[in-house]
């Protein structure tokens, strides 16, 4: 048995599950489905939602594996994904560097730890570093075509 037909039977298997999870949930009603939730019963609703996050779990296995595989077929690409992934990381210290982190009272009385507020800091750092950086690529290619011609 070969691969795309293990796909389209387990596609199909899948699909058919949800369409059976669906007439469950639209046989219930919404009101009925709400009484339920408010009492503490999600079973109505629970497989559907499991039923999605295996095939988020399938999805997310499948894109990795063959990514990987992609990358270890070619040793030129594997080379610029770990440069590009070392960039990242080398941005993502120069962020987190840059940041400093304080107890900060939130709006609902919870108090957000200064390492916590570090780690938010660190992330809107990193997004103008990496906004900058984006900029200054996309200038010096332009400047680089008008001085060219």
């Amino acid at each position: 048995m070969n691969i795309q037909k293990i796909t389209t039977y387990t596609v199909a298997a899948l699909g058919v599950l949800g369409a059976i999870f669906l007439v469950i949930i639209v046989g219930k009603g919404d009101d009925a489905i709400e009484m339920s939730a408010m009492q503490g019963d999600y079973s109505s609703i629970t497989p559907i939602i499991l039923l999605a996050q295996i095939i988020l779990a399938i999805t997310i296995l499948i894109t990795v594996v063959f990514s990987v595989k992609n990358l270890a077929s070619d040793k030129e690409k594997l080379k610029s994904s770990l440069m590009s992934i070392g960039a990242f990381l080398v941005v993502l210290i120069a962020a987190f560097i840059f940041s400093s982190g304080e107890e900060t009272p939130m709006q609902d009385g919870a108090v957000l730890s200064a390492n916590g507020a570090r780690l938010v800091e660190t992330g809107i750092k990193m997004f103008y570093f990496l906004t900058v950086i984006a900029i200054a690529a996309m200038s010096y290619g332009s400047v680089r075509k008008l001085i060219n011609k």
